[in-house]
């Protein structure tokens, strides 16, 4: 088993949402050298999904990016969590996170507090701290990510977040941002792609207090997002300048990046394929970005 938590993770993994991951694409990643894969998109609390791309794989790490606290109980996720252990031990990390407040309305109160209740009972039910992660953007959250968690998991972040991040938690926190990408050398599909894609987040309060915190302002993000705004944070190209997008949190800090290819729901593998072997995953190196 692996112990550290840095180790489980290696150095480039895939996120995908739990909606559209497959068992194949699951194992093409896992064969492609990638050492994570991430599900997304607030994956149920009997952690189904995940169990699915863990019987499908041999010995990749899989985690949650993210569980939202308010939609699943923390006795239900544990539960979960000790389920997935017996069967695959050592292999799945917990993600968690606060999820958007546009989508609670009222329920959303004392995020904080409730965050740190959850946490609470994952400790009440055996869940060890150093086998999951916070998804934190501000300096709170990711305090309470290097106190309570092996670390955290940034969503919809750049590398000046992530210089942030490393700054403010220290060198013994794990810090493993999510990088969208979008395969193409076509300027204007490319910007029309990740346009719409970043265009559903423009309007949640986190992410554009986060984005206007470092590096941004109202002006690149309101009306549609400038084009360098987009070419910043969902980069498109050729694989090597993909490469160069992922090599950018990794300078800044980062121990691990997921990568997430646009359109979203495409079949990524060509994208995988073609970025595992710019990296020189497919030889061998998983934990290089040669």
């Amino acid at each position: 088993m692996i112990s550290s938590p840095r180790s489980r993770f290696g150095r480039v993994g895939f996120w995908r949402s739990g909606s559209v991951i497959t068992p194949e694409v699951a194992r093409a990643a896992e064969q492609l050298g990638y050492s994570a894969i991430w599900i997304g998109g607030s994956p149920s609390g009997d952690l189904a999904i995940v169990e699915t791309v863990l019987d499908a794989t041999e010995s990749i790490t899989v985690a949650t990016g993210v569980v939202n606290i308010w939609k699943d109980a923390a006795a239900e996720v544990a539960a979960s969590f000790h389920r997935l252990e017996r069967t695959h031990p050592g292999r799945f990390m917990l993600g968690v996170g606060i999820g958007h407040r546009e989508a609670l309305g009222d329920a959303y109160q004392r995020p904080f507090d409730a965050l740190v209740a959850y946490l609470d009972e994952l400790d009440a039910h055996g869940v060890p701290a150093g086998r999951r992660l916070i998804s934190a953007l501000g300096p709170r959250t990711l305090a309470l990510a290097a106190e309570r968690a092996a670390g955290t998991h940034p969503y919809l972040t750049t590398p000046a977040h992530t210089r942030f991040a490393r700054d403010l938690v220290g060198p013994d926190t794990v810090i493993a941002p999510e990088q969208r990408l979008v395969p193409g050398t076509d300027v204007d599909s490319a910007r029309a792609t990740a346009r719409r894609f970043l265009s559903r987040y423009m309007g949640l309060r986190n992410y554009r207090r986060t984005l206007e915190r470092h590096g941004f302002t109202a002006a690149d993000l309101d009306g549609g997002v400038t084009d360098a705004a987009v070419d910043a944070l969902a980069p498109h190209g050729t694989p090597s300048q993909l490469v160069a997008a992922v090599r950018g949190h990794l300078d800044a800090g980062a121990d691990h990046v997921c990568v997430q290819f646009l359109p979203a729901a495409a079949d990524p593998i060509d994208a995988l394929t073609a970025l595992a072997r710019e990296l020189g995953l497919d030889s061998g190196s998983a934990g290089s970005t040669a």
